[in-house]
This record gives C-alpha cells, structure tokens and sequence, in this order.
C-alpha cells in the first residue's frame, strides 16, 4: 500500500491527523478515528451471479477467509457505546486472497459523507473543533453547515443505535469500477446488510447500556453462532455521478448481491491485530477499480500514516 504520488494528498493528510490529534488527543497505539474497535475472523462465499459483475479474485474463488473490525466513531479509545459520538459505527472487511495479498472494505453506518473532498471535510473538523459550548451562535460549524446543504444532511440523517452490531447495516461510501470477464464495467457502492435485518434500540434502552455493551454483545453473539451479512452492489444508472460521496443514488437502482461474509470468531489477539492492520479503501485488485472520487486517494493515505504511527507505538 504506497502513499499516493500527489504530495498535496499527503500533505492534506497530515493536516487532517494533526486534527484528529486536535479533538480527540493522542492515544498512542490507536487510530485517530474510530479508535475502539474489535476484529473478528470468518469466511466470505461468492453469490452465484457475482461473476457477471466483477472477476475478482474473491469472487471467482468458492470461498475466501476474512478479517474483520467494527469500530466506534471519534478517536476516543474508552467511548461508552452509548455516547452519541459513538455513532455512526465502522465496519471494515479485509478478504484474505494470500500471503500479504489483500483486498478491503471499509464502510460506515451513515449511508454518505459529509463533504466532496478532503479540504471540505477539514474545514468542517476545525469548524467543529472551535465550537464549544461557551461560543456564541451563529458557531462556526452552524455557519459551515448553513453553506454546505450535504454536510447538513449527513449531521441530520438518523443514527439510531442498533441493538447489535450484527443487527446494523453498513454504506461503503464511495463508488467503484466493477468489470467482469468479458469486459464490461459498471459502477456500484457497497453496502452491507445483516442477515438478521436492522433492529435498533430506543432512547430509554440506550442510555441504561454498559459501556462496552456492543463490543461484549457481538462476542458473545459469535461464541454461539455465526454472524452473517449479505454484501451488496448497488449499481449506478447512466448518467449517475460517481466521484461525489455526498451524492447518493435512488434506492430503485438496480441491486446485485456479491456474497455472503460469515464471522466465526473474536481474534483472540484483537488489540494487537488492530495495531498492525491497515485497510485500504482502495480496491487494487483486477476486477475491482478506484473511481475518481477524491476522497478515495486521501483516505489512503490517512490510514497508511496513521498505520505506520500506531505501529510504532
């Protein structure tokens, strides 16, 4: 995974960790974002039909062993689950095709993103950052939302908490190039959708959970049976903007199902693992190809520097 050549993408990069750094503190060790996590292991199976869309690797393979992490939202480490910072949740996807040969989901449960590219996105960080209770109205992150409708939408849209992790639905946010082994190309999005369907709790059950009730919950879960969900492409129309994570799709485009993730066990080392893994948001397997979304090329940047520091500690 190498930092991208654009030396402007690493330097925005760099501003958005020191950010980061800025909100949450220095928690050596721990991402910036999404620090308290948990990793799973467990097995992907292709759907039957998933190879007239793409010729990866995974796909084409009868079953593929996975690594997965759902996380907490901030860059908090101890964030009780039922903090509203906790949401929305991540929930990343490594497909193991061999010795250090990988391709990576990473996915929210926010269908979108606030901004269309970096330099937005730390713009609305610092705006928040310098809004603290004591500041007057109109603060600095009502004023960056006054004047960017898509970042308002997102703040707005709801982010109820599920009553498992495993009873969540999760939005890759940017789009891919998906081509087949004919050669046909069509642009989709993940999301990834729980076999059991979303369940979430109400304000009176979310504010008695322990601090740890999600984390505890989907272990436990997976000591008694597996957790599935269903991996899903959503497919752009013609015409569909496919660089703008702010941009969402109607829901009547067309949905194709690309497999099924089973998640069999809680690594027993997950602290240790979380450290050492870094997903990348881009593809880089035949099959599979980056859009031109900004975001993607600065998203990995993000989490190799970050990696690389978390390593270190």
């Amino acid at each position: 995974m190498p930092l991208p050549q654009d030396e402007r993408v690493v330097a925005l990069a760099n501003d958005l960790l020191q950010q980061f750094d800025q909100m949450f503190g220095l928690h050596p060790g721990f991402r910036p974002a999404h620090a308290k996590g948990l990793m799973l292991t467990g097995t992907f199976r292709p759907a039957a039909g998933a190879q007239a869309l793409t010729r990866a690797p995974h796909v084409v393979a009868a079953s593929m062993p996975v690594t997965a992490r759902f996380s907490n939202s901030t860059g908090l480490p101890q964030l009780p689950d039922n903090a509203a910072d906790a949401n929305p949740r991540g929930f990343a996807i490594r497909f193991n095709l061999g010795e250090h040969s990988h391709t990576d989901i990473v996915s929210h449960s926010t269908n979108g993103f606030p901004t269309r590219d970096g330099y937005e996105f730390l713009e609305f960080l610092r705006a928040a950052a310098a809004s603290g209770p004591d500041v007057p109205s109109p603060k600095p992150v009502e004023k960056f939302l006054g004047s960017h409708p898509a970042a308002l939408a997102f703040v707005q849209a709801p982010k109820p908490f599920p009553s498992s992790l495993a009873r969540q639905s999760y939005y890759a946010v940017t789009a891919y190039a998906f081509t087949n082994a004919a050669g046909e190309k069509k642009f989709g999005r993940y999301r990834i959708v729980p076999a059991l369907g979303n369940d979430y709790l109400s304000d009176r059950q979310v504010a008695g959970l322990k601090p740890d009730y999600h984390f505890d919950e989907i272990a436990t879960r997976v000591a008694h049976e597996p957790v599935r969900f269903r991996i899903i492409v959503q497919i752009a129309a013609p015409g569909d903007t496919v660089d703008d994570a702010t941009v969402q799709w109607p829901e009547s485009r067309e949905q194709v199902e690309l497999g099924t993730v089973e998640l069999t066990q809680v690594l027993p080392d997950s602290v240790a693992q979380q450290k050492h893994i870094i997903f990348d948001p881009i593809p880089r397997v035949d099959g599979i190809e980056a859009s031109t979304d900004p975001l993607l090329e600065l998203r990995a940047a993000v989490y190799l520097l970050s990696g690389r520091r978390r390593r270190a500690a």
